[in-house]
């Protein structure tokens, strides 16, 4: 009985929207930047299978439901580019350059802790791919041998950091340019961030839609010397 209650997708699923509504809830009344709806999920989430005894097989039959919207959720923010299509066009140079230099320094900078920390090459090829939208990532890290959970969780901590982090940065680094705020942090934190750049205005969240699909094409390209 037990198994075929916890085992159900409807489990998965139930569980997964609960918490990300009381995430929502946690962050609109509080204000802060650390509540992150997803976060909060997450701390919900994993504490409740680890004392319920309920095994990750159970909750990824609901789990994996919901991850099937995550492509289409991330193909829906072109809308979001379509709006400000003038506005790309008149700073395509900036929005090239900018993703450009995020994803590089993205990509060497993680190389280059590997290789301090003596890391072996599959975990290596796990973390490049960090910065850009699970999908792509997954994919990424599975072409150059890495493994695929160490991508997503390391891909959900990064989308999660620069989320809480952004507004911050903006202030303190005093980023005031939309265009640029926006360039950063999707190039920085992909679907995540971007999420939080909508919440910031249009055009952040039209600049990090469009800088996190260059991202994700050029990770490709320049992980590849790595691998």
């Amino acid at each position: 009985m037990r198994e075929a209650v916890f085992s159900s997708p409807f489990f998965g699923i139930t569980l997964s929207l609960a918490a990300y509504c009381i995430g929502v809830m946690i962050c609109r009344r509080t204000s802060l930047a650390i509540c992150n709806p997803l976060l909060i999920s997450y701390l919900i989430i994993i504490p409740t299978l680890l004392l319920a005894g309920i095994p990750l097989e159970w909750y990824e039959n609901g789990g994996d439901l919901i991850d099937m919207f995550l492509s289409p959720a991330t193909a829906v923010l072109a809308l979001t580019v379509y709006r400000q299509r003038k506005l790309v066009r008149r700073h395509i140079i900036a929005i090239a350059a900018g993703t450009v230099a995020g994803c590089v320094t993205s990509i060497t900078t993680v190389y280059a802790m590997c290789r301090l920390l003596s890391l072996d090459g599959i975990v290596t090829a796990s973390l490049l791919p960090k910065s850009i939208t699970t999908p792509m990532a997954i994919a990424v890290s599975q072409s150059l041998g890495g493994i695929g959970p160490l991508t997503v969780l390391a891909v959900i901590f990064t989308g999660i950091l620069g989320s809480i982090l952004a507004p911050l940065l903006t202030r303190v680094f005093r980023i005031r340019d939309e265009v640029v705020q926006g360039i950063a942090i999707g190039a920085s934190s992909h679907a995540v961030g971007t999420g939080k750049a909508i919440e910031m205005g249009e055009i952040q969240g039209a600049m990090s839609s469009i800088s996190l699909v260059i991202s994700g094409i050029l990770t490709v390209l320049v992980s590849i010397p790595f691998s």
